[in-house]
């Protein structure tokens, strides 16, 4: 059984999450984004800013409703005080990419408050949204 390092957990960068798996990256849901170049754009941020920012891919976040879907997930230091991941959907154009990219490379969730209209593009997580339903 692989040992949790609280050294290790407070090291992690500020991570993007991109879901590419089903509707987000489909140019026939989101016809007019370029989703390749946007997926580029984030890895060279990423592979850019010194260990700042990381990034990963997913098949699927859930709510396809609001696709393209970004998660900001919080630094390890971030998490430790509290912070959560915040749910970002239609991410859709450079705009919103850069208002994401400009975020995290502040910091993020937790560290860094996000842009006014990155703020009206957050969703809810889809446990949370279940939560609020019932």
């Amino acid at each position: 059984m692989p040992k949790f390092s609280i050294a290790a957990a407070g090291s992690r960068p500020c991570t993007l999450v991109v879901c590419r798996g089903c509707c987000c990256g489909d140019a026939r849901k989101t016809p007019g984004t370029d989703h390749a170049r946007q997926l580029e754009r984030l890895r060279t941020a990423a592979a850019e800013s010194g260990g700042r920012v990381a990034l990963r891919t997913t098949d699927c976040l859930g709510p396809c409703g609001q696709a393209n879907v970004i998660v900001v997930q919080p630094s390890g230091q971030a998490r430790a005080r509290g912070a959560r991941a915040a749910w970002i959907g239609w991410v859709l154009d450079d705009d919103a990419t850069d208002d994401i990219l400009t975020w995290a490379e502040r910091g993020g969730p937790g560290v860094a408050e996000p842009p006014a209209t990155l703020a009206l593009q957050m969703i809810p997580a889809p446990s949370e949204a279940r939560r609020r339903a019932r």
